[in-house]
């Protein structure tokens, strides 16, 4: 297995860990959200759609052939756009309460960028063609 595609499996594995890890504390309130457990917010749950992906680019970074590439390619760029939005989201400050950010957030944003750098540099077993 190429070193872009086992870059890519660790990628999406810590996508997966911290989306089960402390994203933002909001202190006034007492309440630390998760990816997953947002109990007290209007946010949902955006982990489960982290999770759902990461899950589906590790697949697909397994599979061989031109058409799990391409597949691969759209939705580790939604998920890297996914995890965007969710930094924005959960890192805003609100009626001038700014909730403490943790590194986990920040994490799983340069994870997701990670795996899609990875996938936009897997070559699929072809080799690269000389011009004399």
């Amino acid at each position: 297995m190429a070193k872009n595609k086992i870059f890519g499996l660790l990628s999406v594995v810590v996508v997966l860990v911290c989306a089960f890890l402390p994203w933002i504390t909001v202190e006034s309130k007492q309440l630390v959200f998760t990816g997953v457990q947002t109990n007290g917010s209007y946010f949902g749950e955006p982990g489960k759609v982290n999770v759902f992906f990461a899950v589906v680019i590790g697949i697909l970074f397994v599979l061989k052939g031109k058409m799990p590439s391409r597949i691969n390619l759209f939705l580790a760029a939604f998920l890297a756009a996914w995890t965007f939005r969710n930094l924005l989201l959960f890192s805003r400050c609100e009626m001038g309460e700014c909730p403490d950010r943790h590194i986990a957030l920040f994490l799983s944003f340069v994870a997701a960028l990670g795996a899609f750098i990875s996938v936009l540099f897997t070559n699929n077993g072809k080799t690269a063609e000389k011009k004399d």
